[in-house]
Formats: C-alpha cells, structure tokens, sequence
C-alpha cells in the first residue's frame, strides 16, 4: 500500500524549523488539504491551509490538547527529537534523549492513533541511521533512536490490521541546527523532505533518505534483521483487516 499526500490532513512534530520545516514546505507544495504544525514554541505560517499547534511531546495534556483540535488526519509525521553528546556517565542524559525521542513520540502516537485508524492512514517515524549503529559521541541519542526504531518496527506489525502504515525514516546527517556545528558532510532538509514523501508514496517501510545512509539501504533490506523483523510478523494471530 502506498501514500499519497495531495488533498491529505498531515501533522507533523517539531514543525519550526529543521526537517520539520521542510516537510511541512514540502506537503504544501504537493497539494496538501491541511498542515497541522506542531511546535513547542508559538508560531504562525502565511499558508491558510497551516494550523498551528502548540505541543511540547513531553507533555501530556499539551499532546491531548493539540490533538483535540485534529478533525481528521491521514498522515502524522514525528519528526521532533533531540540531539545532544554525552558519554553514558550522566543518568540525565539517557533520560532527556528518552524522554523526547522514545516516549515523546509513543505519547503523539498514541493521542492520535484513533484518528490514523479512520483515514487507514500512515505514520511516520525520524529516526536514524544511529538507530542501526551507535555514534561513540552520542550514545543517549543513539540509544533512544534504536528504541524508537524498535517501537516503529513493533507498531508496524500491531497496526497492519487496522490499515495503518508505519515508515522509519533512517536520517544520516542532515544540515540543521542539532548538527550544524559538525565539520561532516550533509544532506539539506529540503533534499530529506522531498526523498521521504516519495519513499512513502513508493510505500517503503524503511527510508534512507540521504547519500550516507541509502548506502546503507539494500543491505539492509536484504539482510538478516530485516528477515527476522518479517518473520517476526508472522507470529501474530491472523487479524481482520479494517474496512
């Protein structure tokens, strides 16, 4: 099954800037109906088909709230996250990174999973290519991304009865302000917006959206944890599919 964005409610995290600013860009320009922007900060957009909602993923009646004012969605789009060094010493730090990057996105899926059930719609995760692989400067980042890659992967199975897609985007590095300061080369937002929404079209599970990770991409999907995450699938009871 495959996703096509014109004419579909999309919502998308961490909408002010970054690659969440270039989705949000990106949807318009392919004729989306509605943008719900989620940001943690107040924000406004010249698009009258933008609906701004004030939401900080850590919070829970934030969430619920910006959730209410959603008439219907067919695609939410996690994209908010953080990113930060530390070397596992600090208990803090694991702790920040999990609670924005693992249970910040559960909270927003959760919130408007209901509405993803009506549309049969599609979810779509920002993790990275860190969630494949550790980075030695990052491991609290590394290691929230692999949580959270772990709960797109479980929550592919669990909704695939309900008709609901479920798409991880495996960044590499991309040129905003989280990584900006690291001398390495990186894809522009833009490029990640634009490689994502095709992918989802395409009706990938798993997107590599920018030159260093797509080097990575047919090994992946032709290698022995792929396998194993499909046959995984196959272990849950037969499920009726929604209609």
């Amino acid at each position: 099954m495959n996703t096509t964005i014109e004419g579909k409610a999309i919502l998308v995290t961490g909408a002010n800037r970054g690659i969440g600013q270039a989705v949000v860009t990106e949807a318009l320009r392919r004729g989306a109906a509605r943008v719900y922007a989620g940001t943690r900060q107040p924000y406004t957009h010249p698009d009258l088909r933008v609906t701004a909602l004030t939401m900080d993923i850590t919070n829970e009646e934030q969430v619920q709230a910006a959730a209410a004012q959603v008439d219907s969605l067919d695609i939410l789009v996690n994209n908010a996250g953080v990113f930060g060094f530390d070397d596992l010493s600090e208990r803090e730090a694991l702790e920040r990174h999990l609670a924005v990057n693992l249970f910040g996105t559960y909270r927003v899926i959760q919130a408007l999973l209901p509405a993803l059930v009506v549309s049969r719609g599609a979810i779509i995760n920002n993790v990275s290519i860190s969630s494949l692989a550790p980075i030695p400067a990052t491991p609290a980042y590394s290691l929230s991304k692999a949580a959270a890659f772990s709960m797109t992967q479980s929550l592919r199975m669990l909704l695939a009865g309900a008709g609901v897609r479920v798409h991880a985007v495996l960044t590499g590095p991309v040129d905003t302000d989280m990584v900006r300061a690291l001398d390495i080369p990186k894809a522009s937002p833009q490029s990640v917006a634009q490689r994502i929404f095709d992918a989802v079209a395409d009706g990938e599970e798993d997107i590599f959206p920018d030159a260093m990770s797509a080097a990575f991409a047919d090994s992946w999907r032709g290698g022995p944890a792929k396998v194993l995450e499909r046959q995984n699938a196959g272990l849950l009871p037969p499920q009726p599919v929604a209609s």
